[in-house]
C-alpha cells in the first residue's frame, strides 16, 4: 500500500512539473537547453543589481541551504558573480553572458574550483512551477559556461525555486533580487 501511494504521488509530481514546465505567461519565446542563449539588449526588468552580487569566498562552504539551515540570509561576497532574471524568464541576455564569461575566466584561472549553479525564483508561481523553473536558470547558466570551455564536472546545477529568497518584501523590486542564479564554490581553492 505505502509502495502504491509512493510511486503514485512520484508519478503526479512528476506530470505536474512537467505540464507546468511549459506553462509560462509570457508572449516572449523560450529558448530550449540546446539552443544557444538569446542575444540583446539588457532587459528591462534587470539592472546594476546583477553585477553586484556573488557567492561565498571559496573554501567555506556557502551553499544557501546551508545558510538557511543556520537561519542566515544567502550573503553575497566571493568571485563569481550572480545572475538576474526577468519574471518568468530562464533566458541569457548580454549582461547575464558578459557575467557568466567572468565567471569563467575565473574557474579557468582556478582549475581546481567546482561550482554549484542555485536556481532561484520570486515567491509567485506553484511550488512545482518555480522548481521547474529554478532548475532552467541554473542550467542556462550551466550549458553557457560549458560552450566557454569550462568541464562539465567541474558544474553541477540545483533549484531551490522560491523556497529560499533573500528578500521578503512583496513588492517588485525584491522579487527581482530572488530570481537568480547564484555560483557556490564547492571544492577547490583560488590560485592552486
Amino acid at each position: 500500500m505505502f509502495r502504491n501511494l509512493t510511486s503514485i504521488f512520484c508519478g503526479l509530481t512528476l506530470a505536474a512539473a512537467a505540464g507546468l514546465s511549459g506553462c509560462s505567461s509570457s508572449d516572449k519565446a523560450q529558448p530550449t537547453a540546446s539552443s544557444p542563449p538569446s542575444a540583446g539588449a539588457q532587459s528591462p526588468g534587470k539592472g546594476p543589481q546583477s553585477q553586484a552580487g556573488t557567492n561565498s569566498r571559496p573554501g567555506q562552504n556557502g551553499s544557501s541551504l546551508d545558510a538557511l539551515r543556520r537561519g542566515e540570509v544567502p550573503r553575497s561576497g566571493g568571485d563569481l558573480k550572480e545572475v538576474l532574471f526577468d519574471f518568468d524568464r530562464y533566458d541569457l541576455d548580454s549582461e547575464d553572458r558578459r557575467i557568466l564569461q567572468t565567471n569563467a575566466a575565473w574557474l579557468k584561472n582556478n582549475p581546481t574550483a567546482r561550482i554549484e549553479i542555485e536556481g532561484h525564483c520570486d515567491e509567485r508561481g506553484t511550488n512545482e512551477y518555480n522548481l521547474a523553473l529554478g532548475a532552467k536558470r541554473a542550467q542556462a547558466a550551466k550549458d553557457y559556461l560549458l560552450s566557454l570551455g569550462v568541464a562539465p564536472n567541474r558544474i553541477s546545477t540545483t533549484s531551490f525555486g522560491a523556497e529560499i529568497p533573500i528578500c521578503k518584501e512583496h513588492s517588485e523590486d525584491c522579487w527581482q533580487k530572488n530570481r537568480r542564479d547564484r555560483f557556490v564554490n564547492v571544492a577547490g581553492k583560488p590560485g592552486a
